[in-house]
């Protein structure tokens, strides 16, 4: 890659905040080079279409006044698209502005793809004896003359100063060399198109690989499913990454509103497809608690817990064998007995356990019987799962940043029904006998969500997204 010969397109953003999904631009600035000189520069603000926050407005000196009029995104997508067609994207820790110009290109209904060059990456490659790369270190270490700092046309310029004292210092050869380095993209599987890289969206959602008969080998989610899906194929060094990479074929992905939607939607795809590579969440056979009715303590099986039941469990767990260790744990720290509750067999007196001080001796005659199992009900207690507080089926709103995209998860009694983007596919989860059977990994991502500040919940007896 000879920057003397590729038209360049440098580019700087500001921004309201460090997500692609749910912050978005307030200025752009663009400057064209063609051999290596500077042949147009292009700024402007956009109306980011949402509040700027003042810590933002302080840093970038951009406030919610100077962008009320400005155009918006979609009104400028089609010129700022033609001014970076066919350049060389170059920008400071250029996946920050380059997912962020691709994810408002996608709302305005165009894709956009290119390679990047990243000054930061140059510069740790071009003078490794600093150990700051960061844009303030650059200017200062250089001299760059910033007219404008956290401006996006201030920063453009002194990125293109960098690069000409870059070539100054260094020569074109060794500077292509090094932009030819950085610029490569993460090396992908042979047998994968890059374009099934390039069409996953740096957005929320369920990324799936499949073999090449189709089956599924893993599923994943993320906030940002392009870069998560990308890391899969950069630097893979255990057995199982190779191997995944070996085998892998084709890439799909369903989007989601947001992490919640992503996290439901992987627990219950990896449930029902079984891919090979996901160790958790698989098929939950093995799953049990506790029953105690003050009498006996007794294992309950997966069968046995569902939404109407839950309630009355005691602990849930993937498998007997941790529900053991669980119930040792809790022995000793209540000393208890676990041969009185029929957990471990022995002599019929004093057991070993209370030999070594960690049970009370209720086997050996030195606590009741009732004494001992009401200290089992209070020990208990901390395991019993939570309530389902509500009258009825509850919808739990979630948007994603910019507010573009509503989805409503349908729950009652922590049975996850589904997600729904419409009044009518509401009704349909309610109406249409679709019960939900019990999910211990839903009822744990539920719990945990819902016990956040701030969730947004509506009740279920009406319609609850607005047409």
């Amino acid at each position: 890659m000879c920057l003397h010969e590729a038209p360049l397109a440098i580019v700087d953003l500001e921004t309201t905040g460090t997500h692609p999904a749910h912050d978005r631009v307030t200025e752009i600035a663009v400057l064209e080079v063609n051999g290596f000189e500077l042949a147009a520069e292009w700024s402007t603000l956009v109306n980011p279409e949402i509040s700027i926050e003042p810590g933002i407005q302080t840093l970038t000196g951009i406030s919610n006044e100077m962008v009320a009029a400005a155009p918006r995104f979609a009104e400028l997508a089609g010129e700022l698209y033609e001014r970076l067609d066919g350049r060389l994207f170059i920008a400071h820790n250029a996946r920050f502005d380059y997912g962020f110009l691709r994810r408002e290109f996608e709302r305005a209904g165009l894709k956009y793809l290119s390679k990047t060059l990243c000054t930061v990456k140059l510069s740790r490659r071009l003078y490794p004896e600093h150990a700051r790369h960061n844009l303030d270190s650059l200017i200062e270490r250089h001299a760059l003359a910033c007219h404008a700092r956290h401006r996006a046309l201030g920063d453009a310029d002194a990125l293109w100063q960098f690069l000409q004292i870059a070539e100054r210092e260094h020569g074109g050869e060794v500077l292509a060399v090094a932009a030819r380095q950085i610029a490569r993209q993460p090396a992908l599987p042979p047998q994968l198109e890059r374009a099934a890289l390039d069409a996953v969206p740096e957005a929320p959602g369920v990324y799936l690989f499949y073999d090449e008969g189709s089956v599924p080998l893993y599923i994943g989610k993320s906030a940002s499913m392009r870069t998560r899906v990308m890391a899969h194929f950069s630097g893979a060094s255990s057995a199982r990454s190779i191997e995944l990479s070996r085998r892998v074929r084709r890439i799909d992905w369903k989007r989601t509103a947001g992490e919640l939607g992503a996290l439901l939607l992987e627990a219950r795809l990896v449930k029902e497809l079984a891919p090979e590579f996901n160790r958790q969440l698989r098929a939950t056979e093995g799953l049990c608690g506790f029953a105690f009715d003050g009498r006996r303590l007794r294992f309950a099986g997966a069968h046995e817990i569902d939404g109407d039941t839950l309630p009355f469990v005691y602990g849930v767990f993937r498998t007997k064998r941790a529900a053991m260790q669980a119930l040792r744990g809790l022995a000793d720290e209540h000393r208890l007995c676990l041969q009185a509750l029929g957990f471990e067999s022995g002599p019929r007196h004093a057991c070993f356990r209370h030999q070594l001080g960690r049970c009370a001796g209720v086997c050996a005659g030195r606590e009741s019987v009732h004494l001992h199992h009401a200290r089992l009900a209070a020990a208990l207690a901390s395991w019993k799962a939570a309530d389902w507080p509500h009258p009825g089926p509850l919808g739990i709103v979630e948007k994603n940043g910019a507010g573009e995209e509503t989805e409503v998860h349908v729950v009652d009694r922590w049975c996850y029904l589904g997600a729904a983007r419409s009044d009518a596919e509401v009704a349909e989860l309610l109406e249409g006998g679709r019960r939900g059977r019990f999910d211990f990994d839903h009822y744990r991502i539920l719990a945990r969500h819902l016990g956040k500040r701030g969730v947004r919940t509506v009740r279920l007896a009406a319609p609850c997204i607005a047409s």
